[in-house]
């Protein structure tokens, strides 16, 4: 009988020990398992599109960035030497007021969006750009876009 008792003991230490391993094992699968995905890129509320409404309420002239969407206008000619490109930088492009990256920051033209490259700098490093509809010109740094063909 005292035998069966000891062993009844150890069997019982063994299987509490393996159900432990066993869930801490499962348990730290599951959480390195979440850790492993990588999460979805952040939507700053710079970069959400407004309604008139909403643009309405908050008011102009915060000192804040806007984003710009890229506006429905009719294509005009263009001035001479200038040509159209699209915003290739994922995370979009800071329109300033001067060629250099501590220069203040006017706006920021999204991903995709479309401008007209009126002219760059000497060394070629920076563009003097006009956002289609608009009146809105500035410097963007040269090679975050793409050239589009005209027909």
């Amino acid at each position: 009988m005292k035998l069966s008792s000891i062993g009844q003991f150890v069997l019982g230490i063994f299987l509490g020990i393996s159900i432990l391993g066993i869930s801490g094992a499962a348990a730290g699968y599951y959480f390195f398992s979440k850790m492993s995905v990588v999460p979805s890129k952040p939507v700053y509320p710079e970069e959400r599109p407004q309604s008139s409404e909403d643009s309405a309420k908050e008011g102009e002239g915060k000192g804040e960035e806007e984003v710009v969407s890229e506006p429905e206008a009719p294509k005009v000619p263009l001035p001479e030497g200038a040509y159209r490109v699209r915003v290739n930088w994922p995370d979009g492009l800071s329109l300033r007021d001067k060629p250099d990256f501590d220069a203040d920051r006017l706006e920021v033209i999204p991903y995709d969006a479309e401008m007209i490259v009126l002219r760059s700098n000497e060394d070629g490093t920076w563009d003097w750009v006009r956002i289609p509809g608009t009146n809105k010109e500035g410097w963007v740094k040269a090679g975050n876009s793409d050239r589009i063909e005209e027909d």
